[in-house]
């Protein structure tokens, strides 16, 4: 399940609905049965994007992160607009066979086969503090692999962030006790929350 840390009560950032409403939601894609949240229509929205990495630039200023870790693909996008913001570097996780040079690999099992992300090596110093961010947290399969991967190279992950976390979610991972921060744009009378949980174990739900 997730437990409620703290957060703000739903409407109270005038920022978010904007947000939520400029993220589109398109049904049965790529696939049957799926809700595809698609965030391109949120960077088209100058104001949208850019009040979306501003709060998470308000979050991170003053927790002394060193390092903002932004997975394959999206996270590309809202992490290296983050690390600008906050004074930080930015690392790129990355499926196989993207970064050229010596890496350090971490696999992790999907609905049907496994995937893998990898990380330069030296990219990251050790007890460096660093944040994880993608677009959306669906089961939690991929932030787990993403942050046994900076622990392996020595980093501290401080929190992971995403811009959307699905309240209905078939989660299936543990994310080590680690802190999650997002909004949470899956059905529209949900749309202006905005909080930030710590993931705790949890059943898989159907």
């Amino acid at each position: 399940m997730f437990v409620l840390e703290n957060g703000a009560k739903k409407g109270e950032d005038p920022r978010l609905q904007a947000i939520s409403q400029a993220i589109r939601v398109v049904p049965h894609f790529p696939k049957q049965g799926i809700m595809f949240q698609d965030i391109t229509t949120l960077l088209l929205d100058h104001n949208a994007f850019k009040d979306t990495v501003d709060i998470f630039v308000d979050r991170y200023r003053d927790m002394d992160i060193s390092v903002v870790a932004g997975v394959e693909a999206r996270g590309f996008i809202f992490g290296s607009s983050i690390a600008l913001g906050i004074g930080a570097k930015f690392v790129p996780l990355c499926k196989p066979g993207k970064l050229p040079g010596e890496v350090i690999s971490e696999k992790y099992v999907l609905e049907y086969g496994t995937d893998c992300l990898e990380l330069h090596v030296g990219a990251v110093q050790s007890s460096e503090r660093v944040i994880i961010i993608d677009d959306l947290v669906a089961t939690g399969g991929t932030l787990s692999a993403a942050i046994r991967l900076l622990e392996l190279a020595g980093a501290e992950v401080v929190e992971c962030a995403c811009v959307i976390g699905l309240s209905d979610l078939k989660v299936t991972a543990k994310l080590n006790q680690c802190f999650l921060f997002f909004t949470t744009p899956d059905i529209p009378s949900q749309r202006i929350t905005f909080r930030y949980l710590k993931l705790v174990e949890y059943s898989h739900h159907s």
